[in-house]
């Protein structure tokens, strides 16, 4: 039988086994508070890496915002780059094509300008051309009117005779600017005709040789003549003005009645010295017939002032451009006969003269007077088939001036569209700013329209150019129309 313990072993053993159950309890205690700090930790960590995972999402969402934020302003920048590139792009399309505007107006007015001169020195030289052969263009026409200027003579006197031979002379056509004027009486004792004319000034010959278009200044420049030239020329012209005269005299009086003419020359203008009128006398002579026959005026090597001259024994100024006065060889008195101008088509037509019945040299002259009224410089005719006037005409207005072609048509019916594309072609051969077309009838709906559409060409039918007639020169007219155009009053033809 087993000792029982004593008491103090048995408190010793159990406080040695509570000792025991309290170091068991504190390490379960601490495992369990490891476990759960453990526990703790887990779930902190997991938490930490909740949040990590929340703030990584969330950075990334804001920079996938950012990115497209980015993409979207790069994508804006591009936009606005590439409209900017193409504004670039299209301002400088616009920039060539302003350059290239301008250089083709450049090229135009340069043309334009290049034909401007072209078309002023050929009106130069037209006109040098007409003065020069003032003899060859002089009236043939003359020397069957002298049969009539017997008849008057013999019906009515020598004052009808002069009269007459003064009407014959005043028919001659000279050219633009030398519109003569004469006196004249007749001896019937000696058998001479007496005249007293006004020779051309001096301006009425071409200061300049041309017109030559200076590229770098872009305009038209003059190139003057020579004094000396101007001067040979003036002198030249007033010789074949009186050789013209002569011949033509002759021609327009009977041999039966005229044995010899006396000319004498006059020359009208101001004094420079005092600004007063004066008249000097620069060629007299005294002529016979058969001497003055055995001029061949049509030669062209005929030199005009050595025939007065050394020829038919003239007294001719040594300076006639200075206005050098002579004396005459015949002096006479012819204040109290009247002076015959050249002819003027508006004045010799009747009251209310009729278009249609106008020879063709008077419908051009008429046509001419109308548009040198208007304004028309420089008027050059050419020659036309169909009784109408081709002319090359200038206006030197600085905004609306330029070329201007005129075709007159004296026509009964109505114009083609044929001529009116013939004008739009001498317009576009002569690069002249404008075309007027003229007729005193009248043209069709497809004529105007192509006129339209062109827009330089205008069209003037026959009741506007009577209008035009009665505004410009004062002179109305009729238009014996076969019948009534379209549209038409009776007033316009009537």
């Amino acid at each position: 039988m087993a000792k029982r313990k004593s008491l103090f072993a048995q408190m010793y053993a159990a406080r040695k086994k509570a000792k025991l159950d309290e170091e068991r309890a504190r390490r379960q205690y601490e495992v369990e508070e490891r476990r759960l700090a453990a526990q703790l930790e887990r779930e902190a960590e997991h938490q930490r890496r909740a949040e990590e995972r929340a703030e990584q999402e969330r950075l990334k969402r804001k920079q996938l915002a950012q990115r497209e934020r980015e993409q979207a302003a790069a994508k804006a920048k591009r936009l606005a780059d590439q409209q900017e590139k193409a504004r670039q792009r299209q301002a400088a399309n616009d920039v060539r094509e302003l350059q290239r505007q301008q250089a083709e107006e450049r090229r135009l007015m340069g043309q334009r300008q290049v034909a401007e001169a072209e078309h002023r020195t050929e009106a130069v030289r037209q006109q040098l051309t007409a003065l020069e052969r003032l003899l060859e263009s002089r009236s043939r026409e003359l020397a069957r009117k002298s049969r009539r200027a017997e008849e008057v003579f013999n019906a009515q006197g020598p004052a009808a005779f002069v009269a007459a031979v003064q009407r014959a002379l005043a028919t001659s056509d000279y050219p633009e600017g030398l519109h003569g004027s004469c006196a004249a009486m007749y001896r019937p004792e000696a058998r001479e005709l007496l005249i007293e004319y006004e020779l051309p000034r001096q301006d009425v010959v071409p200061a300049v040789v041309g017109y030559r278009y200076m590229k770098s200044k872009s305009l038209v420049q003059p190139e003057p003549r020579k004094e000396a030239e101007i001067k040979k020329l003036y002198g030249d012209l007033i010789a074949r003005v009186t050789l013209r005269t002569l011949a033509e005299a002759f021609d327009a009086t009977p041999v039966t009645l005229v044995d010899g003419i006396v000319f004498n020359g006059y020359v009208s203008a101001k004094d420079r010295a005092t600004g007063k009128p004066i008249r000097r006398l620069l060629i007299s002579i005294h002529a016979t017939r058969d001497s003055f026959a055995e001029i061949v005026l049509d030669e062209r090597e005929l030199d005009p002032v050595v025939c007065l001259r050394g020829y038919l024994n003239a007294v001719v100024s040594p300076h006639p451009y200075d206005l050098e006065a002579v004396r005459p060889v015949v002096q006479f008195d012819l204040s109290k006969y009247k002076f015959v101008e050249e002819m003027d088509v508006v004045a010799g037509l009747d009251s209310r003269p009729d278009l249609l019945a106008l020879k063709p040299v008077e419908f051009e002259h008429l046509i001419r007077q109308l548009f040198e009224n208007i304004g028309m410089k420089s008027w050059v005719t050419q020659a036309s088939r169909d009784e109408g006037v081709d002319a090359v005409a200038y206006n030197d207005d600085p905004i609306v001036g330029g070329l201007c072609i005129v075709q007159a048509k004296r026509y009964s019916k109505i114009v083609g569209l044929e001529a009116v594309h013939a004008l739009a072609g001498v317009m576009e051969d002569k690069h002249a700013a404008k075309g007027v077309l003229v007729t005193t009838s009248w043209v069709g709906k497809a004529s105007r329209d192509f006129a339209a559409r062109n827009g330089r060409i205008e069209i003037i039918e026959g009741r506007h150019l009577k209008h035009m007639l009665l505004e410009h020169l004062g002179l109305d007219t009729l238009i014996s129309l076969p019948k009534l155009p379209p549209d038409w009053e009776q007033a316009d033809i009537a």
